[in-house]
């Protein structure tokens, strides 16, 4: 009898969690377990603020792949999907094909412009290893460039952060606190340097606990940081942004940080979606497939005490993943019901650079230094359950 093929597309967190659940909850016998990634590495999103910023080394972020699956069990195929034909149970590759009896679609994010003209010409919006490397290359480029420069433009030392959601909160808390270092390492005055937070929505952090917000903007504005909150960008240009209010702000850096849609290749793939994601099953199913699952940024899950979208976190993807790794083991032995998916939020926290971050954990707020410390704890609680405690030492964040 042949066994059935999983193929899991993506490496995230609810990829690699959903394959290391698979390894345990099924035998070799039971189903062949297909991982299928454009790089042969996997990497933390959530850190990726830090290298970009220049506070981290890009290559903590990232690990190989068969230095944490057991590649006894799971096949890593190192391909880009194009295509996904749900009819024919196949999806297409970039350099080949892979048929599946039951597929997991966890293919992680993209950049959302709101259709907003400039940004991919002129801002920085690929949250990857390599996009974090170009951020901190460029940055100390420019640097460098200035003081070499017969004619001073001191809008090159201006820095624009779009969006002030987690990821553009975390990325400038990092810059801020990394700024007096640059500017005695580059020789530049640090009046000279100008830093903006530019938020389309009447808050930044929006939807965060508005004490804890209060804090992280105080902080940051201590640092040197500016807020421009609701002010829509109107249009990214190369040497800044033009506001909905007509007001231009000059810079020689755009970090685009407004959040994320779901990956292309889902409305490529003719799936029923909004902004690239499938509004799932309970089960996690897409609508009309059972044997097609969605975890990560790719799926839809409306709260339904608010009636929004939960966010995409890797918190969330990785809940997700053990669902889904449960149900298609349910599935393949035909034991059991199907489990429902409901996420458990067991707290946020944001960093805010060096030892400061902010976070409410339960019904509890935190502010420097402990919520510092449970941010690590919880990034290493990552590693641990991916790998359990080996990984979580050698590659983990000391929390103090």
């Amino acid at each position: 009898m042949k066994k059935p093929s999983i193929v899991i597309l993506g490496a995230g967190y609810g990829g690699m969690i959903t394959a290391t659940r698979l390894t345990k909850l099924l035998t070799a016998n039971e189903a062949n377990i297909t991982l299928v990634n454009k790089h042969d590495y996997h990497y933390q999103t959530t850190w990726l603020h830090e290298p970009a910023a220049g506070t981290l080394s890009a290559e903590r972020t990232r690990m190989p792949i068969k230095s944490v699956l057991n590649m006894n069990r799971v096949k890593l195929l190192q391909d880009e999907v194009v295509e996904i034909k749900k009819e024919d149970k196949k999806v297409i590759l970039k350099n080949g094909e892979v048929d599946y009896d039951y597929l997991v679609i966890g293919l992680g994010s993209e950049a959302e412009t709101f259709g907003i003209p400039g940004v991919f010409e002129h801002a920085f919006s690929k949250w990857t290893v390599n996009g974090a490397r170009e951020v901190k290359e460029h940055i100390e480029y420019i640097f460098a460039k200035y003081n070499n420069m017969e004619e001073k433009n001191d809008d090159m030392l201006s820095f624009i952060v779009a969006g002030a959601g987690f990821t553009g909160i975390e990325f400038i808390g990092e810059l801020s606190e990394r700024m007096p270092e640059l500017c005695s390492n580059y020789d530049i005055p640090r009046e000279k340097v100008k830093m903006y937070v530019i938020e389309a929505s009447p808050s930044a952090l929006p939807g965060f606990d508005p004490e804890l917000v209060e804090y992280a903007m105080n902080l940051l504005e201590n640092r040197g940081v500016e807020f421009k909150i609701n002010c829509p960008i109107k249009e990214v240009q190369a040497d800044g942004v033009i506001l909905a209010n007509g007001d231009e702000v000059k810079a020689g850096t755009i970090v685009w940080a407004t959040g994320v849609r779901g990956n292309a290749v889902i409305e490529k793939s003719g799936f029923d979606a909004m902004r690239g994601r499938i509004k799932v099953e309970p089960e996690l199913r897409a609508p009309g497939f059972e044997d097609v699952f969605v975890i990560g940024d790719c799926a839809l899950i409306i709260n339904e005490e608010i009636n929004r979208p939960y966010p995409p976190t890797a918190q969330i993807a990785m809940q997700m993943a053990d669902v889904c790794a449960e149900n298609i083991k349910s599935l393949i032995t035909k034991q059991g019901s199907l489990k429902t998916f409901k996420p458990d939020i067991k707290g946020t926290v944001a960093s805010l650079g060096g030892k400061e971050a902010i976070g409410v954990v339960g019904s509890r707020k935190l502010y420097g230094t402990p919520a510092n410390f449970m941010k690590k704890m919880i990034d290493n609680r990552y590693l641990f359950l991916l790998g359990g405690p080996g990984l979580a030492l050698k590659r983990g964040k000391s929390p103090l």
